[in-house]
């Protein structure tokens, strides 16, 4: 029996439904991106007077969630990956009423533990949507995914800023936790992806035709670096900002910390369209405008300059995010997407966790520029690496 023949119609998905999970996933992801920054204000009211431990807090969450992402992709293949992408929302809504109503800094730890492994609400959505669409649609559903959590990291913190005069961050977790479960209630209306047929139950996919553009190894490792190059810049960008321009209000270190967001928010459909084809050119140029930008954070000493390396660090941003999209929607063609998902989300927040363990260190060392300087230095080794890659991969042909 042919491939053809086996291939199952899929439920019905289309850009509407695609729209209800990016939205879900942005309403869901309020307090887990936007109380974060506010430790310092929430742990002197649980007895950590200097907030010492907000650091490390900081990235419990990551590190639970990369722990438990790669199961909870594998449980979704077995067993339904809408019923685990419910079961995500669910679990955030838990650990947020904990944390909300934590008082003591020992129960807020152990409902931010909770948070990392009952969480996973990203590679959860994105298993869902590997299941239910392939190709160019997929990677387009991924690269809006990315869109709704760039939103997200924008806005979440000023709303969180903004109710802090009449509720203080560490209560506004239990007051969000309505939010995942909204979000619960509006995805059980959505269809459950098609199973494969069973004589390819084991794969949950048709075998593919064509060699991947990258393997999965190749995959892991880009996915791991960007967001390593990216996120290491973080953490200290507001002690950057007040260095270079002392009396900088609050408001513009915060929109020079969005610029590069706000960059993806408006070009990424577009870029995804330049670039679907060509996936490999973009993530090189994106990690070379990533090097750039990263670097010229380290020289910029005035509002123009650093309104122009953080635009810059924005075209490469979306230009890897975009192009990582592709690359994975291409990698999941024949495979288990919840397994893929999962997978890759633990790359990410290790990368994420590396990234935040460098940029202290280096910032106790060297000062607030050493961050950028050694995403900046990632990036480009990765550039090579990858110009490399592509070019034996020529040769051989």
């Amino acid at each position: 029996m042919s491939a053809g023949t086996l291939r199952m119609p899929r439920p019905a998905f289309g850009p509407r439904q695609v729209h209800a999970v990016a939205g879900c996933y942005f309403v869901a992801s309020f307090a887990a991106l936007g109380l974060p920054p506010y430790l310092t204000q929430i742990l002197p009211e649980l007895g950590d007077r200097t907030a010492r431990w907000a650091g490390l807090l900081y990235v419990v969450p990551t590190v639970f969630g990369a722990v438990g992402a790669p199961l909870w992709g594998r449980l979704a293949d077995r067993f339904g990956r809408k019923r685990l992408l419910l079961r995500a929302q669910l679990g955030l809504a838990v650990s947020f009423l904990l944390a909300g109503w934590a008082d003591s800094l020992t129960t807020f730890t152990a409902a931010l533990v909770l948070q990392g492994i009952l969480g996973g609400t990203f590679a959860a959505s994105n298993g869902y949507l590997g299941a239910a669409l392939e190709g160019p649609h997929l990677s387009r559903a991924l690269t809006l995914m990315q869109g709704s959590a760039r939103a997200a990291l924008v806005v979440a913190p000023v709303v969180v800023g903004s109710l802090s005069p009449w509720l203080s961050p560490h209560r506004q977790y239990a007051l969000l936790a309505v939010l995942p479960l909204t979000a619960a209630l509006l995805l059980a209306a959505l269809p459950e992806p098609a199973e494969a047929p069973a004589t390819l139950k084991a794969e949950q996919a048709l075998p593919r035709t064509t060699a991947p553009i990258v393997s999965l190894r190749v995959l892991y490792a880009l996915e791991f670096a960007f967001v390593f190059s990216t996120v290491i810049s973080f953490p200290y960008l507001i002690s950057l900002v007040e260095k270079r321009l002392p009396g900088a209000s609050p408001t513009l270190s915060g929109v020079l910390f969005a610029l590069p967001h706000l960059c993806y928010l408006l070009s990424a459909l577009a870029v995804h369209t330049a670039f679907r084809t060509r996936p490999r050119a973009g993530i090189a140029l994106g990690f070379a405008l990533i090097a750039l930008g990263l670097a010229g954070h380290g020289i910029a000493d005035s509002l123009p300059s650093l309104i122009a390396v953080r635009t810059v660090l924005g075209a490469g941003m979306t230009l890897g995010l975009v192009c990582l999209s592709i690359l994975a929607a291409d990698c999941a063609q024949g495979r288990a997407p919840g397994g893929l998902f999962g997978s890759l989300e633990f790359f990410s927040k290790a990368g994420a966790v590396a990234a935040g363990v460098a940029a202290a260190a280096g910032t106790a060392r060297f000062g607030p520029a050493a961050p950028v300087l050694t995403g900046s230095a990632v990036a480009l080794a990765t550039v090579c690496a990858t110009t490399a890659t592509s070019l034996r991969t020529r040769w051989s042909r």
